[in-house]
């Protein structure tokens, strides 16, 4: 498998709105997904499709310890307790957004993940969360591909909470490059390429995604 990894600059110089909101948080991660025969309207299909295969018992079973490791980690110490998360430790990104982005969907919980929502465009979308250890957002990018065919880019944003975050990132940088990206690279991967039958038939524990205000397409204004 090809490495997917980024430089920083190809979500840094890209125009995306989160930059006007988020200038404090650091880029830890750039990562592309190779999504063939993507065209310019297929991120909600993207993002449909991403929801629909999520889960953590979706993934290989040395990456479902993993997590399992961390949360129990996280109960023990309380790292994920609510007064160490949004509105406990740290206010939302919600509060930062301007009128333009302020959508129903904000706030709402991502399936199968810890992270709620911010805001969604017809190319960008914004997911977070927060702990003891670090905010977190990840930002998803639709971009253009010098073949004429579009990718799905992520980047991890980051402010880390004090000497004890950041060593945290640091810790955790191996298993992240080494396990859960390439992990998380053939769950996403293959949900673009089944993403026809994942639609046909979402299920009661893979709920459709909320959708934020726009037009019956799904994109937002």
């Amino acid at each position: 498998m090809r490495s997917n990894r980024l430089p920083d600059v190809e979500h840094t110089t890209r125009p995306w709105r989160i930059h006007e909101i988020a200038p404090d948080f650091e880029v830890e991660d750039v990562w592309a997904y190779r999504t063939p025969g993507a065209g310019p309207a297929d991120f909600p299909v993207m993002l449909d499709a991403l929801r629909v295969a999520g889960g953590l018992n979706q993934n290989p079973p040395v990456v479902r310890l993993l997590f399992a490791i961390r949360w129990r980690l996280g109960a023990v110490f309380g790292w994920d307790e609510p007064r160490a998360g949004l509105a406990g430790r740290v206010e939302s990104l919600r509060d930062r957004l301007p009128a333009d982005l302020r959508q129903e969907a904000a706030g709402s919980p991502v399936p199968h993940t810890p992270f709620t929502m911010v805001f969604e465009l017809p190319d960008e979308c914004v997911i977070e969360l927060a702990n003891r250890t670090v905010h977190d957002l990840c930002h998803l990018g639709w971009v253009p591909t010098p073949s004429g065919e579009y990718e799905l880019r992520m980047a991890a944003l980051v402010k880390a909470n004090g000497w004890f975050g950041r060593i945290y990132l640091t810790a955790i940088k191996p298993i992240r490059y080494l396990v859960v990206y390439p992990a998380l690279t053939r769950k996403w991967e293959r949900a673009w390429r089944d993403r026809d039958v994942l639609l046909a038939s979402p299920t009661p524990t893979a709920p459709r995604r909320p959708r934020p205000r726009g037009d019956s397409d799904g994109s937002a204004t």
